[in-house]
């Protein structure tokens, strides 16, 4: 198939639309359901970061997209009891592949809501089990066992978008598009993105431990595919926090820190503690404990609110004992897609825990960055490359 008609592009006004190989046939096949213009968006971007993770890293990867952004991308470790409790996972033992997607998605479960998965490696059952109960839009992966494709098309009354991709494809190595009816040609970014990256370290602190190492490569890979400028923290082989698409580089790594902060919370006595009504949608379990933490939280709380979510009115988590949680917080990895140009982004990445940060280095104050980072005796690597993606 050389091309594949899509009802409308990016808004439903914008016909025609469709998705074409100048020469050659797609490197894809829609196994179920209709993907629209932003699906492929999302499919194509977050297949390009898990099979980028995969040969990086050697582990299956996943990637839960909003909005040609990654909500969140992981690594498939094994999930502790806790993260088992906080995204929702079933018992019993599952495949790595199936861990990676419930790390992502888990990441940032109120943005992954309506998501598009991409999962390096074949979608097995334990995915496709999980994927069924979750607010999703479709999948992309190099393909699906019998029992997953089965379980997927009863998804969405069966209008569940599954996309398999060709892993060998590799695409043409100069890129266009159009903008304004004006074309615009660049060579792609084939960027490989590896451990050489990472040995340029600037602080007086040099102990990078591996683990620290695929934390880095993590962050720099999903910042490749996000929407700049960003920021991305991640901690034990997932993002905690991406910060997408902000003017100011602060409030990439505010946004990012905000979000990390909030994933560390979940795992909060009182917010494991915390008990529903049996029956409760997955969605309105995640909006009430998203609620419950933040600044919001009395809304909840409120009466005739709590009554419809939770079996007894909860204790109020309070501010102090919010801050005293999150400053427990630590081992936390910050990347950046350009360089730091003052110290308060290590500041505010210090106050979520930060202690490793990769960047490209290239500031007229990298002097005043690598300062900051050296009074909390962080360890900073500069890349000398730029991960800017539009």
């Amino acid at each position: 198939m050389t091309e594949l008609e899509l009802k409308y592009g990016c808004n439903p006004n914008q016909k025609p639309a469709r998705i074409f190989m100048e020469r050659g046939e797609l490197p894809l096949e829609v196994l179920n359901g209709k993907p629209g213009y932003i699906n492929f968006m999302d499919a194509l971007n977050s297949w390009q970061l898990v099979k980028a993770l995969k040969k990086s890293t050697g582990l299956p990867a996943a990637a839960s997209f909003k909005h040609v952004s990654p909500a969140g991308a992981a690594l498939g470790l094994p999930l502790t009891d806790v993260e088992r409790k906080i995204y929702f996972a079933p018992e019993g033992e599952l495949s790595p592949i199936a861990c990676a997607y419930i790390r992502a998605r888990g990441a940032d479960r109120l943005c992954s809501f309506g998501d598009w998965a991409a999962l390096s490696d074949v979608c097995d059952a334990d995915t496709a089990r999980f994927l069924a109960l979750e607010v999703s839009d479709g999948v992309i992966a190099p393909g699906y066992t019998d029992e997953a494709l089965e379980i997927l098309k009863t998804k969405r009354k069966g209008g569940y978008n599954v996309v398999k991709i060709n892993p060998d494809y590799q695409p043409a190595p100069i890129e266009r598009r159009s903008i304004y009816g004006i074309v615009f040609e660049q060579g792609y970014n084939d960027l490989a993105i590896d451990g050489a990256m990472l040995e340029n370290i600037v602080t007086a602190n040099k102990n990078l431990p591996e683990d620290a190492k695929h934390d880095m490569l993590l962050s720099l890979i999903t910042l490749k595919y996000t929407q700049s400028n960003s920021v991305c923290y991640v901690k034990n082989g997932m993002t905690i926090g991406v910060g997408a698409g902000q003017q100011s580089r602060i409030h990439c790594t505010r946004l990012a820190g905000n979000k990390a902060d909030i994933w560390w919370l979940r795992q909060h006595p009182k917010v494991l503690g915390l008990q529903f009504v049996d029956g409760i949608r997955r969605p309105d379990r995640d909006n009430a404990i998203d609620l419950y933490i933040s600044e919001e939280h009395d809304d909840v709380l409120a009466e005739g609110v709590w009554q419809n979510t939770f079996q007894v009115r909860p204790e109020v988590l309070t501010e102090q004992e919010k801050k005293d949680w999150i400053a427990q917080m630590s081992g936390v990895t910050v990347g950046s897609d350009a360089f730091f140009p003052f110290g308060d982004n290590v500041e505010r990445a210090f106050k979520s825990g930060a202690k490793y940060i990769a960047q490209p280095g290239g500031s007229i104050r990298d002097d005043q960055v690598i300062a900051t980072a050296d009074k909390h005796d962080m360890v900073m690597a500069f890349t000398g490359m730029r991960l800017f993606h539009h």
